[in-house]
């Protein structure tokens, strides 16, 4: 029986654990980018989905032990201009006195790109690098990076 007790102990913990791991590495990051003409612009736009009961700090959390979200976009052959960064929200915690400025639900960035009038190529890729750092109500996890690569058809 009490062998039988110890098992059920250890695999509802190991389930709790694998849950709290994989609600972690929930959130996704995905992008968008519309075709752009040799010579011109095109706007792209990254996104964090960010599952209920997680927050990820913003790029400016109001605090210096939270780690910001940052997003880096670069492309060969292209300009990428600045990103442009959502405003967060402030909310309070019990871990901290102040407030943080936090993502939650959903974060946008947008960003252009501009490709010169002698390109060669049909297509450009865009390689972006999210750094974020997900946060439940009293925790916060290591930060991650996530990368993904949009493709822009050139005409």
């Amino acid at each position: 029986m009490k062998r039988i007790l110890l098992n059920a102990i250890f695999s509802l913990s190991f389930i709790f654990v694998a849950g709290v791991f994989s609600s972690v590495n929930a959130q996704t990051v995905s992008g968008s980018i519309g075709a752009v003409k040799r010579g011109g612009a095109a706007k792209g736009t990254i996104v964090i989905n960010i599952p209920g009961g997680l927050h990820v700090n913003s790029s400016r959390p109001n605090s210096e032990f939270a780690i910001p979200t940052s997003v880096k976009v670069s492309a060969a052959g292209a300009k990428v201009g600045a990103v442009m960064y959502p405003r967060g929200k402030n909310r309070k915690f019990g871990f901290s006195e102040d407030t943080l400025n936090v993502y939650e639900n959903r974060a946008v960035f947008n960003f252009n790109v501009s490709v010169p009038a002698n390109y060669k190529g049909n297509a450009v890729k865009v390689r972006a690098v999210v750094r974020y750092q997900a946060c439940t109500d009293e925790v916060c996890y290591p930060p991650k990076n996530k990368e993904i690569t949009l493709t822009a058809q050139v005409r």
